[in-house]
Parts: C-alpha cells; structure tokens; sequence
C-alpha cells in the first residue's frame, strides 16, 4: 500500500522592496536645499574668489597695475626662497608636533584607562589645555612662563640655583634663543589631550577577553601591549596622526603670538607667510596662490583621515 506524501512547503519568495522614485528621492531632499546653498556660499564661493586672485598680479599699493598672468603666481610660490623656508618650518613644526602630541597623549591615555582613585578629576585636568583659547594658551606661554624676567621657567631656574648656594641663576630669553621649540612646546602642551582623547577610546574599545586570554597565557605586559594593543591601536593612531596635521599645518596663533615669525624668519610657517604676504607686501595674487596651495594640501590630508574614519566605522559595524 502506497502513502501519498505531501509536496515540500516552500518558503514565499522575498518580497521585492520597490527603490523610491526619482520625485520622492528630491521630496526628501528639498529641506536639506537651504543648508547646502548656505554652505556653497560661506565655503566654496570664497575659494572660487581666492583662485581667480591667484592668477592676478595684484598689489593694492599700484592700484592701476592689476593684470592677468596666468600661473606665474604658482610657480612664485614654489621657487620663492621665503616660501621655501616656509614650507619647511611648517613640516618641521607640524611633524614634532604630532609625534609628541601622540606619544604623550598615547602615554597619558594608558595611564587613565587604569581604574585609580580621582581618574574623572585627573581626566577633567588633562583635558583643559585643548579648551583654552589658542591666543590664550600662546599668550600664556610667552608672558607666564617664557618671560626672562618673570616667567616660570627663569623663576624655577633660579629658585634651583639659589637652593644650591649661588646667588642667582642665568637669565634664559627662551624665546630668543629657543624659537621653534618654544613653539613647539605651547602647541604639545595644547594638542596632546586631543591625541589622548582619541587613543583612550581606542582602549576602551578593546575586547576585553583577548587581553583576559593572554594574561591567563602568562603574556607580559610588554608583549600584550606590543602584539594587542598596539595593532588594535592602529587606526586610532593615523587618525590621531592626520586629523593633528589637519590643524597643526593651519598654526597662525602660536607664530605670530610667540615669535611672529622670527628671529630671522626661523619660525615663520605657510600661513604667517601667508599673512605678511598679503598685509606686509600687499601682493594679493601671491598670497591667494599660496592660500590655493595649503588647501590643496589639506584637502589631500582630509581624504586620508575621512578613509581612516570611515574604515574605523566598518570595522565597529562588522562586530
């Protein structure tokens, strides 16, 4: 005797999700309309004015001698003696910077992921440097603590030398003497909690049962840190890194505050040359050519960085 068997239920197939039309696509987009003309007219018109500047030899003092002269602007900018020098202080400015931002700030950063007794206070303190006002930060350093006659610095010197008998101690001009790393310092000072900020959520972002399995495997702390954290650290790191640059490379407060450029132009970076180029010299077509250039620059900086966001985004979503 034979049984009928019934036929396999199948599943229904999945119903088709229908792409909105072209008119409901705009529909949604339309009140969006009003903040984007905002932002064409307060950003790219601007730089649409600095590039058509740019191609003009144009110096208010010779009002009646403006003409068309194409790229030459450009081609001032990178074979100008000044704006060579420029160019480099800035990449030595920008590059000390961001490696002692992000070491100390790594450092700093590790400490405050430890569990201890006042970490919301201590995290409160270290994060008030990147508050303060970048005049008022660089107003600080020179008159608080770079002054030779009252600063911090000379008074704490000369505090020591008198503790060991002497009369008094040198009296130091640091600022004088010591340009670019006094600029260099301020900027540290200012720039480490924002790398400490970034790299403390980098660490909280750790699996926790990876850094449980190799503590139960007897790795030591040297070797967790190198082969876990320092690999899951990476991407936190380049952000740090081009996102310091982003800024660093756009300094004009600590510069003109500190040192305004000097002694010998020793500290003067692309957007001070900027700025005496265009109020010192009065050469607009030159200093809109070099402005067209360090945003060049940091365009080409800002896509590195938005790649490195959007992968950290991915890899949070994959988990």
């Amino acid at each position: 005797m034979t049984t009928l068997t019934a036929p396999p239920k199948t599943a229904p197939p999945p119903a088709r999700t229908r792409k909105p039309s072209g008119t409901a696509t705009w529909r949604r987009r339309i009140p969006l309309l009003p903040a984007l003309i905002f932002t064409i007219a307060v950003t790219q018109l601007p730089f649409v004015a600095t590039l058509v500047i740019s191609t003009f030899q144009w110096n208010i003092l010779k009002p009646g001698d403006r003409h068309f002269v194409g790229l030459s602007n450009f081609t001032f900018v990178f074979t100008d003696e000044r704006l060579r020098t420029a160019v480099l202080n800035t990449v030595v400015l920008t590059a000390s910077v961001v490696l002692i931002s992000v070491l100390l700030g790594l450092g700093l950063a590790m400490l405050l992921d430890r569990r201890f007794l006042g970490r919301g206070l201590a995290r409160t303190l270290l994060i008030a440097p990147f508050l303060v006002m970048p005049v008022a930060a660089s107003l600080l350093w020179k008159h608080a603590i770079y002054n030779p006659d009252y600063g911090l610095l000379n008074g704490t010197l000369n505090a020591v030398y008198r503790f060991f008998g002497a009369h008094h101690g040198p009296t130091v001009d640091w600022v004088s003497s010591y340009p670019m790393p006094a600029v260099v310092i301020s900027l540290v000072w200012q720039w480490t909690p924002f790398m400490m900020l970034i790299l403390l959520a980098g660490l909280q972002s750790q699996p926790g049962d990876v850094l449980e399995a190799a503590r139960m495997d007897g790795a030591s702390a040297m070797a967790t840190f190198r082969h876990i954290t320092l690999p899951h650290l990476r991407q936190y790191l380049e952000l740090g890194i081009l996102l310091g640059t982003i800024y660093v490379v756009q300094t004009f407060d600590a510069v003109y505050t500190i040192t305004q450029g000097g002694p010998g132009s020793q500290t003067t970076n692309l957007p001070y040359e900027i700025y005496l180029t265009m109020f010192r010299k009065y050469e607009y077509g030159e200093a809109a050519a070099a402005g067209v250039v360090v945003v060049l620059g940091s365009i080409v900086i800002a896509t590195f960085a938005l790649r490195t966001i959007a992968s950290l985004f991915r890899e949070e979503a994959s988990r």
